[in-house]
């Protein structure tokens, strides 16, 4: 499907575009996502039937964008939140070329690498509702859609939302970079960890980590660490700490929300042992699913991560 071609042709007929590859029915949904009864309860709306000014995306794309839906998609949504850090490769899968202001046809275009070559991958904007919410992954501000958009573009790209229900968060990496992907066991970690993450971090790597457990299962530890989900790794830094240095991570849970509650977490008197100006450049409280932790507890709470970088 040639999105530009697609798109002329849908202005100058004045209609808005339904994608016959990727139609707004059960078929896209997957057959068992959810209970049958359920299936057909689903209802498809445009973000233009949503919202009166609805935007592709609104002063820059973030991961704070982005809130995990009903799927169980946090695979490819911690890997969507690193790539949002990483603006140049973010506009090579997010083509600037389109919105809801300028040549709006209900039709958007996402690209992603697959065996070797970019795709460009083609949808209409209808999005699958179920009692009013949203089954996918829903935007914090209301009027900003890539994050939805872009997800429906990746199921199209697997087959069906239901492709999207657990997932492997190193290939959703390499699927928006191209790039080269390693991952370490963090019960048996290399000695240099620490350093690795610091070195990763500054050059621009994508990062994820992923716990153990049933991803079906979701369950929330005392602690706030999820079992069998994933996060996205955003920051490793070394701090001055007391009297030596300390090692801290900043995870990211794409869930929007839930946090780590333990050493370094928003609230915890660690802090206050920080210089002033450490402390306003890194704490920031806020329950936006983002949180630090040391190294060692990452390595506790954590089985896996991820990084990927476009040349090895």
């Amino acid at each position: 499907q040639d999105f530009k071609h697609l798109r002329a042709l849908c202005l100058s007929q004045g209609l808005l575009f339904e994608d016959a590859a990727f139609p707004a029915h059960i078929s896209s949904i997957g057959p068992t996502l959810l209970p049958k009864e359920k299936l057909w309860q689903i209802q498809w709306k445009r973000p233009v039937e949503l919202q009166r000014d609805p935007y592709l995306i609104m002063d820059g794309a973030s991961r704070f964008d982005i809130m995990q839906g009903e799927i169980g998609d946090c695979w490819m949504l911690a890997a969507l939140g690193s790539l949002t850090q990483r603006k140049q490769i973010l506009e090579n899968v997010l083509p600037k070329d389109q919105g809801f202001q300028d040549y709006y046809a209900g039709i958007f275009h996402f690209r992603f690498w697959q065996y070797g070559e970019w795709v460009d991958v083609v949808i209409d904007d209808r999005l699958p509702f179920l009692n009013g919410r949203y089954l996918s992954v829903h935007p914090r501000t209301s009027n900003e859609f890539w994050p939805s958009l872009l997800e429906k573009a990746y199921a199209k790209l697997r087959g069906s939302y239901q492709n999207l229900n657990g997932g492997y968060l190193s290939d959703a990496l390499v699927d928006f970079t191209g790039g080269v992907q390693v991952q370490f066991p963090l019960k048996d970690p290399p000695p240099d960890l620490e350093e690795i993450l610091k070195a990763a971090d500054k050059s621009q790597c994508l990062m994820g980590c992923s716990t153990s457990g049933q991803s079906s299962r979701n369950i929330v530890l005392r602690n706030g660490i999820v079992q069998g989900h994933a996060y996205t790794v955003t920051e490793a830094v070394k701090i001055p700490y007391k009297y030596g240095w300390k090692h801290i991570i900043r995870i990211w849970n794409p869930w929007g929300r839930g946090e780590w509650k333990g050493p370094w977490s928003d609230d915890s008197p660690q802090w206050d042992r920080v210089e002033p100006k450490y402390r306003e450049e890194y704490l920031i409280k806020k329950e936006d699913g983002e949180f630090w932790m040391s190294c060692e507890n990452f390595q506790e709470q954590f089985s896996w991560v991820y990084i990927c970088n476009k040349t090895p």
